[in-house]
């Protein structure tokens, strides 16, 4: 127990302690070493297909050093080594040569494909990031692509704003006169040179970050974003009303004819939700998976709670490196005690009698599926020689920590919700037999009800979704996490309303089987999200190739899988709360 809250602890400190990692705060004299990390590189298009920096045949220098990173920047793809440029504080450097270099066949044909991609690379001054391309294609007109023009730039111009001690900014710029034809397999002789010039700024040192975020902020992007938020909220707002009134007048009809037909003679036939009162409790089918997915459903709604609240105070703010990754896994591991002691005390509560194999249902619900898919996606990493493959370390931590915190958490959870001696609450006795379910209309079955339940919440936060999309698979950066928090608001209010709606439909057709009905329509959004996922790849998105393909689909299939089984939590939550309270309302014999 002691070894487990201690590593608890450094899980808290050196995880979410990490996040606010940026606090290199340094101040320098003129001539100091300021550090310059090259990260990576990769296709501009494909954001999870890059690679280490050195892995094209650019001029290594003597000594090269990895930086020791956190688990969120090698889960982020991140492989920090010192760069060749030397950029010390205040020294200007005008066109110095810091390489002379003859590139072989292969080597050219390795940076012309790399051009021919449109590669990119990144590097890191001082926790800035900067950017540049690697090359050009000359087109010139030409529409056959064999008469293409391939060139390499040897030039990097940087410029360095400071505030007396402390470095505010930088940004390169490739010198497009300064170039290596590619174009032939032969051999290039290549003379790579760099420049560095300073200029003072009156920006102060804790506003160095602001740059990175205005993107998000510029007027017609909030524009966007606030007719996102009036489209949703419009749509909450007709949703509500319409529900409101429509159910508050028909269960106000109901109750008053139900009281009328218990003064009246007891031979008339009941009928409605009412007479299904002796079945409306019913335990459902597969109670262990049941339960299992209201736990991991909570757990996973709790986890996005906390996520929204760093975000919200400023932890993610643009370019710490790997902060959101750390919360997540932290949080996540953290949490696990959530999932246990839901499903194990909900399961007891359904009667279940195997809580220690309900357990196992809930810890590998989630986990399973994005174990399988990591194991894959980490296999087309390792194939491709590219960054997104962990190494070995790093895997090793991610089992330490859900050997030593996750499951241990997860099996206290589930003792105390399995000792917690909770009833479940119905206000009516189950009658031992059930009663049949008439013949139903095709669109009250579970597919076309699925889509009606999942349409609505979707509609209300489409419009963010690409925002959301451009920053997790682009290059935009997103910061506005007030307006999202709002949408996600929205989106659970829309989500529980829905879902009551379409049980006191089902109610009144004497359908009584609603407890997987409305699991399922609560959690249907994660399956419009992921129809999105398909419209923004083909039609949104310039992404390509294998390996972009599979890391595209496969996680996003585990976040709209988390989705489905959080909003199926929500969906559930919300009608047993409202079929408690209509039965509760009336007088059951």
């Amino acid at each position: 127990m002691k070894m487990l809250l201690l590593l608890v602890g450094v899980l808290i400190f050196s995880g979410i302690g990490y996040v606010r990692s940026d606090a290199s705060d340094h101040r320098y004299k003129e001539g100091d070493t300021v550090p310059l990390y090259a990260n990576k590189v990769g296709p501009f298009h494909n954001p999870s297909e890059t690679y280490r920096y050195f892995d094209l045949p650019f001029c290594v220098p003597e000594g090269v050093k990895e930086k020791k990173e956190a688990l969120g920047e090698v889960l982020n793809g991140d492989r920090l080594v010192s760069a060749p440029y030397k950029l010390n504080f205040r020294d200007e450097k005008d066109s110095e040569v810091y390489c002379k270099k003859k590139l072989s066949k292969e080597e050219v044909k390795l940076f012309r494909q790399a051009v021919e991609k449109d590669y990119y690379f990144q590097m890191y001054y001082d926790d800035l990031p900067i950017w540049g391309f690697i090359g050009k294609v000359d087109k010139d007109a030409k529409s056959d692509p064999s008469e293409y023009k391939y060139f390499l730039y040897k030039h990097i111009e940087f410029e360095i704003l400071y505030n007396k001690d402390r470095v505010i900014e930088i940004s390169a710029r490739m010198d497009p006169h300064s170039l290596v034809d590619l174009t032939e397999d032969k051999e290039v002789d290549a003379e790579f040179m760099y420049t560095v010039k300073w200029k003072e700024t009156e920006t102060p040192f804790e506003k160095r970050m602001e740059k990175y975020s205005m993107s998000s902020s510029l007027p017609h992007h909030l524009e966007i974003h606030w007719f996102s938020i009036i489209n949703s909220c419009v749509t909450v707002l007709l949703l509500t009303g319409f529900l409101a009134t429509i159910l508050m007048r028909v269960l106000k009809n109901d109750f008053t004819k139900y009281a009328q037909d218990e003064e009246a003679a007891d031979d008339l036939e009941e009928t409605g939700w009412k007479y299904i009162h002796g079945d409306v409790f019913r335990f459902p089918t597969h109670n262990s998976l049941f339960a299992a997915s209201l736990g991991s459903g909570t757990q996973l709604f709790t986890l996005t709670i906390f996520i929204f609240m760093l975000a919200l105070v400023g932890v993610f703010y643009p370019y710490n490196r790997g902060a959101l990754f750390t919360a997540l896994v932290v949080i996540y591991a953290l949490t696990s005690g959530i999932a246990g002691y839901t499903s194990a005390s909900f399961y007891c509560q359904l009667e279940g009698k195997s809580w220690v194999r309900n357990l196992l249902l809930t810890g590998c619900l989630f986990c399973g599926p994005l174990l399988l898919t990591f194991c894959f996606l980490n296999t087309v990493a390792i194939t491709y020689t590219a960054t997104a493959a962990l190494p070995f370390g790093t895997i090793v931590v991610i089992v330490l920590i859900w050997t030593l915190v996750t499951s241990p958490l997860l099996v206290l959870g589930g003792i105390a919700g399995k000792n917690s001696k909770a009833e479940f609450q119905a206000p009516c006795r189950t009658t031992k037999y059930p009663r049949e379910i008439p013949p139903l209309p095709w669109y009250r079955s579970a597919v076309p009800q699925m889509a009606m339940a999942g349409f609505l919440p979707f509609s209300a936060i489409y419009i963010e979704l690409y925002y959301i999309f451009a920053s997790v698979w682009g290059h935009r950066i997103y910061t506005i996490y007030s307006i999202l928090f709002i949408v996600f608001i929205i989106l659970i209010i829309v989500t529980a309303f829905i879902t009551v709606a379409l049980t006191y439909f089902q109610l009144a057709a004497e359908d009584h089987q609603w407890w997987w009905r409305s699991f399922l329509c609560g959690g249907s959004t994660g399956l419009f999200i992921y129809a999105y996922c398909l419209y923004y790849y083909y039609a949104r998105s310039d992404m390509s190739g294998f390996m972009q393909t599979s890391f595209f689909f496969g996680y996003m299939a585990c976040i709209c899988y988390g989705f489905f089984l959080m909003l199926g939590t929500v969906g559930f939550r919300a009608a047993l709360f409202f079929v408690r309270h209509i039965y509760r309302s009336i007088k059951c014999e």
